[in-house]
């Protein structure tokens, strides 16, 4: 896994969040979309302004849009 460092309200692209255990509605309703990074929590996850899930680095796919 190739580690990047994210800076506060950058823009994400979430292109696919892991959903294992179930089908989460949330989850699969924001793919696709462009987000701004609110923080970065101690665990790592990345954590979205415009919605209240967080991204897991190294389980769900987003790419920084520049």
């Amino acid at each position: 896994m190739r580690l990047v460092k994210i800076k506060l309200v950058a823009k994400i692209k979430v292109l696919k969040m892991d959903t294992t255990g179930g089908m989460d509605w949330q989850a699969k309703r924001i793919e696709g979309k462009i987000f701004t990074v609110r923080y970065i929590d101690s665990a790592g996850q990345i954590h979205l302004v415009e919605t209240g899930l967080a991204l897991i680095p190294g389980v769900d796919e987003y790419e920084i849009v520049k």
